[in-house]
């Protein structure tokens, strides 16, 4: 979800449109660092209580972190407004354009997909609901057939009924017309049957569309996979399931004037500044049970200074800021260091690893034990430390995050504290015939100053045990396009250390591994395999795992999947990252989504005021 992939958009940076937390200025880095040990004592004096109990609590009697398992200041209360604001634009509210992490969780209030996340607390909020459809989708025997039947009574703002054959539209306007709706994923036409021969609904105008979507009635809608796929209602969360009616779409000027089928429609939207929502008296809560649909009233803005989001948030003048990446890091003293505010921050987890792809095809590292010596070297304590410290993250032992289903906690190269173990990496040099270290190139995106921290963190951790880096900084929208990402251009540079981060497209093990560890993600340019790991025992574990209907077989497939990856030893996982989140005192139904990033859940957010 908002990572690009390379069934989407291989030249682009896999980690840029996520929404990830970005460490401004390697001097702000470090002023954080600096008041961790104080921002920890003040939470052990009391503030990072999660009892599920002081869930209800609001404003400033809710703990620290309350939010990550339970709905802080509980409501049922209807009115209001909720104000967010944004330092950046989105890449588009079309719900069939965008591919970033926070617009698919706002664009919840005014467009129904198929499923959906479960608007709830906790581990809850990643179960997969019906949303538009009765019920989740019904697969063949095979996994390669999904049928879903639409609820009765669903209109869209102007009371015209939604249809199976308005969904069908909207896949194909959004996956297979490039021309007009580039930010968008494309999994439904990397899966759907002759996905890679439609042209898409403004070129082709055969009313019948792609065949492999079929609309039998006006509720009911199948789809033809070209191969199984169990994930699918995750894949089917996506807002480009949210139906659009052929007669209203303009193609890129359908953002001025969406049509709505959810509780909320757009009063007004000024491209680069904001827009206002409103409700929609023709919405139908009877059709919808998971949306409370409490705001009378939700506005967005656009390109404010994100210091002075921070600040409007602390003074109670918004109620949250959309980006849900969590406080800058100027703003992460003042409220690690303040009691009152430290108890109004949620550091959540943002679905994602920072880690360190060692390339099989680079000399030394297509030895097993050259790369168990990196293992055992590396000080993960002091990348952490690099990266800005607790707030941003936790010590990593496994590629997949915590916030993943599938996750399984296991550490392969445990060391005391994380802090590397000298003594087994000199082992592991010998045995890979290096015993006196060797020289390496470790990549880092020049523009992202933690990313270079982490490395520069990375090489004096290797620099003890005789193996010495040199750090080589590329620009990010070019890392996977032109440099990282082109196996050639690696092998030729031996760049054989290259910094990566990586979320989920929807957490699911698979949705996390495949587009990292499977052989088939090894491209000529824009490749996200940048380990080069084609191991064809990982390859089949991931096909099988995706092809298996048993959902508990398939989230125990993942745990495997990464045990075996850990002992290949070919991915360093680093950071798992996190943000520090603030809620202000009248926020009310304020939960932490761990589907959507770790931000909050905007489908249940109000207003106290």
């Amino acid at each position: 979800m908002g990572f690009v992939t390379p069934l989407t958009r291989a030249a682009s940076d896999p980690s840029e449109s996520r929404g990830l937390p970005q460490v401004k200025t390697t001097r702000v880095t470090a002023a954080v660092a600096s008041v961790l040990v104080l921002s920890l004592a003040v939470s052990a004096c009391g503030g990072s209580d999660k009892k599920k109990d002081e869930g209800g609590k609001g404003g400033t009697n809710a703990a620290k972190d309350a939010a990550l398992s339970s709905i802080v200041n509980a409501s049922d209360k209807k009115g209001g407004t909720v104000a967010l604001e944004h330092s950046d634009v989105p890449d588009s509210l079309d719900p069939g354009n965008t591919y970033y992490g926070w617009v698919l969780n706002f664009s919840r209030l005014y467009a129904r997909s198929l499923t959906t996340f479960k608007p709830a607390a906790g581990k809850e909020g990643l179960e997969v609901v019906p949303d538009l459809a009765e019920s989740l989708g019904e697969p063949s025997a095979d996994a390669k057939t999904w049928t879903y039947k639409l609820r009765k009574g669903l209109t869209y703002e102007d009371g015209t009924p939604i249809t199976s054959k308005d969904v069908k539209y909207a896949i194909e306007r959004s996956n297979f017309s490039p021309e007009v709706h580039s930010n968008g994923p494309t999994y439904f036409k990397a899966y759907l049957v002759g996905g890679d021969k439609y042209k898409g609904p403004y070129k082709d105008k055969s009313p019948e569309g792609i065949k492999s979507i079929e609309t039998p009635d006006d509720q009911t809608i199948v789809f033809k996979l070209n191969q199984p796929f169990a994930d699918f209602d995750y894949l089917a969360t996506y807002s480009q399931t949210a139906p659009v009616p052929q007669a209203k779409d303009d193609g890129a000027k359908y953002v001025q004037h969406i049509v709505s089928s959810g509780p909320y429609k757009f009063e007004s939207y000024e491209e680069g500044r904001g827009a206002t929502l409103v409700r929609n008296d023709k919405w139908d809560p009877k059709t919808d049970p998971i949306r409370k649909a409490l705001p009378d009233k939700i506005t967005i803005k656009f390109k404010v200074n994100p210091v002075t989001v921070d600040n409007n948030l602390m003074s109670d003048k918004i109620t949250a800021d959309a980006a849900g990446t969590g406080v800058q890091p100027q703003t992460q003293p003042k409220v690690l260091t303040n009691p009152k505010l430290q108890k109004q921050t949620d550091n959540s987890y943002a679905g994602a690893t920072q880690y360190i792809a060692l390339n099989k095809k680079v000399k030394p590292f297509d030895n097993a034990d050259c790369r168990k010596a990196v293992q055992w070297a590396i000080d993960k304590r002091s990348a952490l430390d690099a990266m800005g410290g607790d707030p941003k993250g936790d010590v990593a032992t496994s590629l997949m995050p915590p916030s993943v289903n599938g996750y399984t906690k296991f550490d392969t190269y445990a060391t005391t504290d994380h802090k590397g173990d000298i003594d087994k990496a000199k082992a592991a040099l010998k045995a890979c015939g290096k015993p006196n270290g060797f020289d390496t190139v470790l990549t880092a995106r020049s523009d992202r100053p933690a990313e270079v921290a982490i490395a520069t963190a990375v090489q004096n951790s290797l620099k003890k045990v005789g193996i010495k880096v040199e750090i080589k900084q590329y620009p990010s929208g070019k890392y996977f396009s032109n440099f990282a990402g082109v196996p050639s251009y690696v092998h030729e540079h031996k760049l054989g250390m290259l910094s990566m981060a990586w979320g989920a497209d929807w957490p699911t093990g698979y949705g996390f591994l495949d587009q990292i560890v499977n052989g088939a993600a090894i491209k000529p340019s824009g490749a996200t395999n940048l380990m080069e790991l084609d191991d064809p025992k990982i390859n089949k574990a991931l096909k099988d795992g995706i092809a298996n209907t048993d959902a508990d077989a398939r989230t125990k497939a993942w745990g495997e999947v990464d045990k075996m990856v850990m002992d290949d030893a070919s991915v360093v996982p680093l950071v798992y990252r996190k943000n520090l989140l603030f809620r202000p005192e009248s926020a009310a139904n304020v939960t932490v989504s761990e589907a959507y990033l770790g931000m909050y859940d905007y489908l249940l957010l109000s207003s106290g005021k």
